[in-house]
């Protein structure tokens, strides 16, 4: 017998850590699909689509004139404020609708309005004017982990399926370029059954409580089911979204003003870094946040606000998930060592203004009312006036002051002042030392033919 006596205690541990029996295992489910299914509705959108018509038949493969008819969408959604209404689901479920019916877990039918939609991560709020809603709890998807078992409640394939419950795990967080790399996207991947009319649909942990919002599947080949890949949208994000779409109607963002990519191990090595974590700079747009706080091209951006930089797409949603103003803190390698800067961030532009701001710089507009870029038109030498350098008038603001005195897309201004312009930054600098009230002096080329144009600047 005493031989045994130093195993007792690990028996007792074995004993108190029993797995938990198949229906307390069950009941864990059980519970998370009684809570979570009245939060969850099924959404038809209506909207006019237009098909083409051709005659096959005929010698020609005639094409007869489009006919506008209605179409209809399903998706799913969860009522996040049962006392206001509403709903959250994806953009792309209610997108373009004319009419939307939201059908609840009793079976009520309600009409819904849109109240704002933010495209670049998918994301939609909806309301209705209905009482007895019910409403769920918000968990913290930073919390989840791989491994984790997660519960997808939502409409695949039509009403008739509404309110079905799947299950599954974690399989991967933090996956990006799913859809589009220009979207905000920050995935929790599961294999939880997901299928089209998922969409906008709850993915909740086994507390019951909101982890994400179901959004795309990976299909097999020409398939449209689900393949055991599904990626949901992060909780943590989504708070962050409605909290905009409600209030403003629209999201804020906060922004660096860099061009950035992913290291890769070429990168690694010419930089001399330990590993490939981080984004590296690729461009520090003028006048933006970035240039303000000293960041160079190369440096490699490994942290922000002490939160990790795994790579470029990850900065971005770090980035985008600050506000205006807000203070943040990056640590960057540059030569080889870590360097501390802090960033007061800007307003990220919308996805145009943004590519007009890369190209241009952050001033969209000039102190003229003017977009220029480097002189690209190669038609003056055939009027025998040399080479002209300048910049390329490439926009006129209406009604600015360059508009008013007749400066039009495809000018090349070749002198501010009596100073030459052979390039952007010549300009730039140039026009810094005017403000309002001063008078201006432009030589324009147009045509081939050189001329002054004097204004007062307002």
């Amino acid at each position: 017998m005493k031989l045994f006596k130093p195993f007792l205690p690990i028996i007792c541990i074995v004993f108190t850590f029993a797995a938990p029996t198949r229906k307390e295992f069950s009941e864990a489910f059980i519970q998370v699909a009684e809570n979570g299914n009245p939060a969850i509705v099924s959404i038809v959108s209506e909207k006019m689509v237009e098909r083409s018509f051709h005659q096959f038949f005929g010698p020609f493969g005639d094409r007869f004139p489009q006919e506008k008819f209605k179409g209809h969408s399903l998706g799913s959604g969860v009522i996040i404020d049962a006392d206001e209404g509403y709903i959250v689901t994806n953009n792309h479920v209610i997108e373009d609708a004319e009419e939307i019916k939201v059908v609840l877990f009793d079976k009520r039918e309600v009409e819904a309005t849109i109240v704002a939609t933010d495209p670049p991560s998918d994301l939609a709020v909806i309301k209705i004017e209905q009482g007895g809603l019910s409403t769920i709890e918000l968990g913290n998807s930073n919390q989840l982990s791989v491994g984790e078992w997660v519960v997808a409640i939502g409409s695949p394939f039509g009403l008739h399926l509404n309110h079905t419950v799947t299950a599954g795990i974690v399989s991967a967080v933090g996956r990006s370029s799913v859809i589009s790399r220009n979207n905000f996207e920050d995935f929790i991947q599961h294999d939880a059954a997901i299928n089209p009319g998922n969409s906008g649909g709850g993915l909740f942990n086994l507390d019951g409580e909101l982890v994400g919002i179901n959004t795309a599947i990976a299909t097999d080949g020409f398939s449209r089911a689900n393949a055991g890949v599904g990626f949901a949208i992060p909780i943590n994000m989504v708070k962050r979204v409605l909290e905009d779409l409600i209030s403003e109607g629209k999201v804020t963002r906060g922004w660096l003003g860099v061009q950035i990519q992913d290291v890769d191990e070429g990168m690694a090595k010419a930089l001399n870094l330990k590993n490939r974590y981080g984004a590296i700079i690729s461009q520090v747009i003028k006048n933006s946040p970035a240039e303000d706080a000293g960041v160079k091209e190369q440096d490699v951006i490994i942290s922000v606000d002490g939160e990790k930089v795994d790579d470029s797409s990850n900065l971005k949603n770090l980035i985008s998930s600050g506000r205006p103003d807000d203070k943040t803190k990056l640590i960057v390698i540059r030569d080889g060592h870590e360097k501390k800067l802090t960033v007061t961030l800007g307003t990220r532009p919308g996805e145009r203004e943004l590519a007009e701001t890369i190209r241009y710089g952050s001033k969209h507009y000039d102190l003229l009312g003017l977009k220029v870029e480097p002189n690209s038109n190669e038609d003056e030498s055939v009027f025998n006036f040399g080479s002209e350098n300048g910049v390329q008038v490439v926009d006129v603001k209406p009604d600015s002051q360059a508009d008013e005195n007749g400066l039009r897309r495809g000018d090349i201004i070749t002198e501010v002042g009596k100073h030459d312009i052979s390039s952007v930054n010549d300009y730039i600098s140039e026009l810094d030392g005017y403000s309002k009230g001063d008078t201006i002096m432009l030589r324009v080329v147009r045509n081939g033919s050189p001329q002054y144009v004097a204004f007062e600047i307002e």
